[in-house]
């Protein structure tokens, strides 16, 4: 008898080892996997890259409400039933807590259906290389918009966003530039809205160019050359006049006759526009000159003797 219970206690001890071991083995593998696992988001996580952009803009969302609420109320007040609410929380869900080199023209398709809103015929304003210039010409002369002039552009100019996938899902230290991955926030959204500003344009529509780069005004890579251009509506858009501004007192890189331009008007008169070029188009050139009075670029009529 004393002989059974011995190996009665033997088995036990021997089982509850086993049972231990196996414990141990469990605890083990989970420590293990965790540590993987952690290991693995904190590869992938993008906030362990630093960016060569700058972060989120801080108080975006004190930024972007109150613009709105500007926009809509004191701007443009027949815009008043645009809900600034609901647009910044579409314009928050379409980046927090995600990849900024993962984002989709579907993460911004709510926005733009919140934010959209007509764009009266002839004000249509594109631009290049211009950019300074044009929006003073736009502040000064109320008869042309840009697409910063809109309510999604005036929410977003000038600003900076992007996510994270772990908390608090918004990236403050750094964002990515196109060139470090294209399907960033900032390069999505800005596509997005310069599509659908370009297919919104009707009557006579402008366009902006810089004719002092060296480069060339017309650049195929542009917003405008790759996205605007080709998002204009034949049908809808009567002209398209081209501004080939000059900085005062050159350089004069480029004329109404450069190649660039040319390759431009090649490309709108395949699609069905008239266009017209115009070198330093007077009333925007006045607007240069009220920073270069005395400049010779700048006197209204020249003496002759």
């Amino acid at each position: 008898m004393p002989l059974q219970q011995g190996s009665a206690r033997a088995r036990q001890r021997t089982v509850l080892l086993v049972g231990i071991a196996v414990l141990l083995a469990a605890l083990v593998l989970a420590v293990v996997l965790a540590s993987l696992l952690t290991h693995g988001r904190h590869e992938v996580s993008p906030k362990m890259l630093k960016w060569k952009d700058r972060g989120t803009t801080k108080n975006l969302q004190e930024v972007i409400l109150g613009r709105c609420y500007n926009y809509i109320t004191a701007q443009h007040p027949e815009l008043g039933d645009k809900d600034c609410l609901k647009i910044w929380e579409s314009l928050k869900d379409a980046f927090i807590y995600k990849n900024p080199c993962n984002i989709t023209p579907e993460d911004y398709q709510p926005l733009m259906e919140l934010a959209s809103h007509p764009i009266p015929c002839n004000k249509s304003l594109f631009w290049s290389k211009t950019g300074d210039l044009v929006h003073r010409y736009t502040k000064s002369n109320q008869n042309f918009l840009t697409l910063e002039d809109t309510l999604l552009g005036y929410m977003a100019d000038r600003v900076s966003w992007c996510g994270d996938p772990s908390a608090p899902g918004i990236n403050y230290e750094s964002c990515p530039k196109r060139n470090e991955c294209e399907s960033n926030p900032g390069s999505v959204f800005w596509k997005m809205a310069s599509k659908m500003f370009a297919e919104a344009a009707c009557g006579v529509v402008q366009v902006m160019l810089n004719g002092s780069i060296e480069a060339g005004a017309f650049r195929s890579s542009s917003i405008f050359g790759s996205i605007e251009i080709f998002n204009l509506d034949p049908d809808k858009v009567s002209e398209v006049h081209i501004w080939l501004m000059q900085n005062i007192g050159g350089p004069q890189s480029e004329s109404c006759s450069g190649q660039s331009i040319q390759r431009l008007i090649s490309i709108l008169e395949e699609r069905n526009f008239k266009i017209i070029c115009e070198d330093n188009y007077r009333p925007v050139q006045l607007l240069q000159c009220v920073h270069n009075p005395d400049h010779s670029d700048c006197r209204l009529c020249t003496n002759s003797t």
